[in-house]
């Protein structure tokens, strides 16, 4: 199954550009695909993978005839899992400034692409991110009635208008909604069959991970530390963390700790949400949150994919969930907590001077007014409140049903 993906509309409307594209995200998130889509369109273009040797060996060592042969006459040049060139940025500006050719390169590590290679490619390059399925693109590869009903009633954070759903189109997108907490929203687990085949799907992209990025990128060979921070993270996600218990549960020294967590970060494992503040003196400004990528990854770090109704960790996906939803819109969203242990999940700025602040609860009764302490200080901020489940809503502020967020 061919699911279009959203990232295609941006490459398409950039690929008569000057620039170089970068397309950069998580392995087997489906990044191969697109291009190979994108490439299928076009006339008089050539694809390549540096995850062919002799294609690789090539262009790190003789680019002149690398040039003659994949460049000279044709208009599009696609290579996949760039990361792997040694010297890639350097050599990609020497064809890029000496040959009128579009390129458009994809890499698993951000790493790479934005630290070896942009460098020198500063002015002459777009890097896009690409990221598992979001909700509305795994309803697409599920349900096509369903997808329908998310974008017709689709929740807008600046009109904050919620629809009315009947009981039994709010019970198909929770169906949907649990499922996607659970397993994640990796392309290929998406479409598997059972729930056996997506775990051990999971199993294998995480595995792959280890087998990869880790040992490429980083050369480590005592992983096991490595393994042993993951998996400290996937217990405390939307929670602050502390790098002086990360270090000790991991065995890694607290001088390094951060360089590990950069690196989960760039490549696409976990990452850090940071708080909101004006007000040194009375709101935390320093302690980060950790959320996944991926929920379906997380899930596999704990080898936990109990159903959603049985599991005492549902309103930490859901937060978790939100988060990269909302990281897949292209923003930052941040928290915010004062030093009296008041605290609001999310401050989002979405542009336009506009910010808003949500909370984000499994049940809508649970859903409170935000914090004086907040509200008083940051009387601009539109404030929500998004649930999953319930019919009684205790708060004035406006709620999200979270599966049309």
């Amino acid at each position: 199954m061919l699911v279009k993906r959203k990232i295609e509309g941006t490459i398409l409307r950039y690929l008569e550009n000057r620039e170089i594209i970068a397309l950069v995200g998580p392995r087997q998130c489906g990044k191969t695909t697109v291009m190979q889509k994108i490439f299928a369109s076009l006339e008089n273009a050539v694809f390549l993978s540096f995850e062919d040797q002799e294609t690789l060996s090539l262009f790190n060592r003789n680019i002149k005839e690398f040039i003659k042969t994949y460049v000279v006459g044709h208009d599009y040049l696609f290579i996949d899992e760039f990361q792997y060139a040694q010297n890639g940025g350097k050599l990609l500006k020497y064809i890029y400034d000496e040959h009128k050719i579009k390129i458009i390169i994809s890499g698993s590590s951000a790493i790479d692409l934005t630290v070896k290679a942009v460098k020198f490619l500063v002015g002459r390059i777009f890097v896009f991110e690409m990221f598992p399925f979001d909700f509305e693109e795994y309803l697409r590869a599920k349900d096509s009635g369903v997808l329908k009903l998310y974008q017709k009633n689709k929740f807008d954070l600046v009109k904050g208008e919620e629809c009315t759903l009947l009981a039994e189109e709010k019970k198909a997108l929770m169906l949907y909604y649990k499922d996607f907490a659970v397993y994640g929203g990796y392309p290929r687990v998406v479409i598997a069959k059972t729930g056996e085949e997506k775990k051990e799907v999971l199993k294998n992209i995480y595995n792959t991970y280890f087998l990869r990025d880790v040992k490429d990128v980083l050369g480590l060979i005592d992983d096991y530390k490595l393994f042993n921070l993951i998996k400290a993270l996937s217990l405390q996600i939307g929670q602050m963390i502390q790098g002086t218990e990360l270090a000790a549960v991991s065995e890694f020294s607290p001088l390094t700790i951060k360089k590990y967590l950069n690196f989960l970060s760039k490549t696409y494992i976990c990452d850090f949400a940071r708080p909101f503040h004006k007000n040194r003196r009375k709101e935390i400004v320093k302690n980060q949150k950790v959320f996944f990528f991926d929920t379906g990854l997380r899930n596999q770090v704990l080898n936990d994919f109990r159903p959603f109704g049985d599991r005492d960790d549902a309103g930490s996906l859901l937060e978790n969930i939100f988060w990269t939803e909302i990281i897949k819109r292209g923003l930052r969203p941040q928290f915010w907590r004062d030093k009296n242990k008041n605290e609001i999940d999310f401050i989002v700025e979405i542009g336009d001077a506009k910010t808003v602040a949500i909370e984000v609860k499994l049940k809508m009764e649970r859903i409170l007014n935000h914090p004086l302490a907040f509200t008083g200080d940051y009387k601009d901020v539109l404030n929500y409140g998004a649930y999953l489940e319930g019919s009684r809503h205790n708060s004035q502020i406006k709620k999200i049903f979270l599966p049309l967020f």
